[in-house]
């Protein structure tokens, strides 16, 4: 699986498989066992409905009839994969031996803000490497920390050595551009080192039953302090549309931190976790079935606003100029 789609849950919940009643295995068959499924666990139904006026039954009326049994598996694939875009969801995706379904509207729609020549530029040749993290210190006096994906792992002696290292910078910037999310153990020991107590970083539920709305209360989630150096200075977390999933979630507890700035691009969002089902055909799709929330008990299924918000442009590439990582070199700068 692609690592910008994967979350691990070892915390909260594992992904595991739903069983479902048995439907036939024919193009209709799987029709109705794929619409069932999202019906019953998709975690997000009503709050689509209220933010971009998704109706799951009139989905289900407009490719019903698109549905018959004379159609092969490419013909099935994409009217299954069209009707599991209606829900705008990185985390829905279905799975077969020939395609995989997705929707990466969350990114593709929008501007990158980033470049992969400049991160070069700014990193250098000489940087630093300890596990999935890459970092320097700017001729400012700035610490910078690079880290592509949380799919990587790093253990409590990176982070020692790292911010060890950065000790005397005046600020310290953590470039998170292009994360598409990984493991959430990874997000939450990060941010542990910017933490120095116990601190409320969000809210998750749990479905109770097939309703859309049946759910368990929210229960609350707390970022415990790194027994380990943790960093006192401030930090500027800088973000774009292609942040998603456990890298959104590091946002989001960043976001609750003091010291913490966020610059750059509203990140991408994903803010339910993933479970699996299968078709009676064998094909596999997975679907948000938890739901999380920020501090403020708001969804960030759809993403989080920047603090500071900054675009890079064609212009600045040419120049050779990343304005998101200037822009955060100038807060930290004041």
């Amino acid at each position: 699986m692609k690592h910008y789609l994967l979350l691990l849950l070892p915390l909260f919940l594992l992904v595991s498989c739903i069983d479902e009643e048995q439907y036939d295995n024919t193009p209709q068959g799987n029709f109705e066992a794929l619409w069932r499924i999202i019906d019953e666990h998709y975690c997000f139904l009503d709050y689509k409905q209220q933010a971009i006026g998704l109706d799951w039954q009139q989905v289900y009326n407009k490719y019903k009839v698109r549905v018959n049994d004379k159609m092969n598996s490419d013909q099935l694939f994409e009217v299954l994969s069209n009707m599991l875009s209606e829900l705008r969801d990185g985390h829905v995706n279905l799975s077969a031996s020939f395609d995989y379904g997705r929707d990466w509207s969350w990114y593709e729609a929008y501007p990158a803000n980033q470049s992969d020549s400049l991160f070069r530029r700014y990193l250098g040749t000489d940087y630093k490497i300890a596990a999935g993290l890459s970092y320097r210190i700017f001729d400012d006096n700035i610490g910078y920390v690079r880290y592509e994906s949380f799919v990587d792992s790093f253990g409590d002696g990176n982070l020692e050595d790292v911010l060890f290292y950065m000790l005397l910078c005046r600020g310290l910037i953590i470039d998170i551009r292009g994360n598409g999310g990984g493991d959430l153990t990874n997000a939450e020991k990060l941010a542990a080192r910017f933490c120095n107590e116990k601190t409320l970083v969000g809210y998750v539920q749990h479905k109770t039953g097939p309703g859309h709305s049946d759910f368990s209360s929210k229960e609350a989630r707390y970022l415990e302090p790194s027994s380990g150096l943790r960093w006192q200075k401030p930090v500027c977390v800088l973000t774009n549309r292609h942040v998603f999933s456990a890298a959104n979630e590091f946002t989001m507890y960043m976001k609750a931190l003091p010291l913490v700035t966020i610059v750059g691009d509203h990140t991408g969002g994903g803010a339910g976790m993933p479970f699996n089902s299968s078709l009676p055909n064998g094909w596999m799709v997975r679907f948000s079935a938890v739901p999380m929330y920020d501090a403020q008990g708001q969804s960030c299924e759809f993403g989080i606003e920047p603090d500071v918000k900054v675009q890079l442009l064609d212009s600045d590439v040419l120049k050779g100029e990343d304005t998101i990582i200037e822009t955060a070199r100038h807060l930290l700068s004041q």
